[in-house]
C-alpha cells in the first residue's frame, strides 16, 4: 500500500520519469525553511558561497530536518522502498530577474551509482512558476539510459562545470513542472531536464535532495558518504554522515568538508 502517492502518480513516475506536483509541506512550513536558510545566509554569507549549497544537511539543522520530512520520505519510499539514504543535497536559488539557467542534463552523470535507482526530490521553498524558471523535462527519456555530456562554458549556467548533453535528442514534447511553495516533484536519475532563467520578482528557491535505496553503491574507488534517513542499512556501501548539533558549528564544518572532499574526488575521476 503506497504511503503518499496514488497509483496514477506511481505509474507516471515509472512511465514518464517524473511526477509533479506533490503536496508535501504546508505553505507556512516551507516558508519557514526559506526563512531559516536566509537567516543562515545573513549570518555566514550566500548559500552558494564556499560550497554551502552542497550537502547543507551536514551544516545546518534546518537542512537536516528538511531531508527527513516524513511526507517527502513517504513519497520517495513509494518509489524506491523503505530503506533510504541521502546521497547529495543541493540548494538551487535563482535570484530575481537573473539570467542564471540550468542546461539539459541527467543527474546520473555526476553520481557513479549502480543500480540507476537514484531519485531527486525537488522541494519548492518559493514559487517555481514558468516565469520563475521551473524545471522542464523530456518525458520518457529516462528509458533511453545515460547520454554523453560535455562541458560548455557559460557564465550563466548554474551547473558547476557548465555540462550539457553532447548529442542531439528529441525535444518535440517536453513538460514543465511548475510548483507552488510547499509542493515538490520527483524525477528519475536519467530523465533529461533543464530550467530557464528566473524572470520573476522573487527568488526561486528549490531544495534538490538526491535519495537512493541502501542497496545502491558508488562504483568509484573513492569511498563516499551518505545519510541514512529512513529504515536500516544492511549493506554499508557508504560511510555514515553525522547530524549537525548546531548550525554551522566547528564539528559540522569539519564533517561537511570531509564529505565534500570525498565527493569531489569521486567526481574528478568521472571527468579524468
Amino acid at each position: 500500500m503506497p504511503k503518499l502517492l496514488n497509483p496514477e502518480q506511481i505509474h507516471s513516475y515509472h512511465a514518464n520519469g517524473y511526477v509533479a506536483p506533490i503536496d508535501v509541506l504546508p505553505r507556512e512550513k516551507a516558508v519557514d525553511y526559506r526563512r531559516r536558510m536566509e537567516e543562515a545566509e545573513r549570518a555566514w554569507g550566500p548559500i552558494r558561497a564556499e560550497r554551502r549549497a552542497y550537502k547543507p544537511h551536514l551544516l545546518f539543522r534546518w537542512a537536516a530536518e528538511l531531508v527527513r520530512e516524513p511526507a517527502v520520505l513517504d513519497a520517495v519510499e513509494d518509489i524506491i522502498g523503505p530503506n533510504i539514504l541521502v546521497y547529495q543535497f543541493t540548494i538551487f536559488p535563482k535570484e530575481p530577474r537573473n539570467l542564471g539557467f540550468v542546461d539539459w542534463h541527467q543527474d546520473a552523470t555526476y553520481f557513479s551509482l549502480k543500480p540507476d535507482a537514484q531519485i531527486t526530490a525537488w522541494v519548492a521553498a518559493s514559487e517555481a512558476s514558468l516565469e520563475a524558471g521551473c524545471m522542464e523535462v523530456v518525458p520518457g527519456s529516462q528509458l533511453l539510459g545515460q547520454f554523453p555530456h560535455e562541458d560548455r562554458a557559460s557564465k550563466h549556467n548554474l551547473l558547476s562545470r557548465g555540462q550539457t548533453v553532447a548529442v542531439p535528442f528529441d525535444t518535440h514534447r517536453t513538460d514543465f513542472m511548475p510548483l507552488v511553495t510547499g509542493q515538490m516533484s520527483l524525477h528519475h536519475t536519467h530523465i533529461l531536464h533543464r530550467s530557464g532563467p528566473n524572470n520573476s520578482a522573487d527568488r526561486r528557491i528549490g531544495f534538490g535532495v538526491s535519495y537512493i535505496p541502501t542497496h545502491c553503491r558508488c562504483t568509484s574507488k573513492v569511498r563516499v558518504t551518505a545519510s541514512l534517513v529512513r529504515g536500516v542499512d544492511t549493506y554499508g556501501h557508504f560511510d555514515p554522515e553525522p547530524v549537525p548539533k548546531n548550525d554551522y558549528d566547528a564539528d559540522a564544518r569539519v564533517a561537511h568538508a570531509e564529505a565534500l572532499l570525498r565527493y569531489n574526488e569521486m567526481r574528478a575521476l568521472i571527468y579524468a
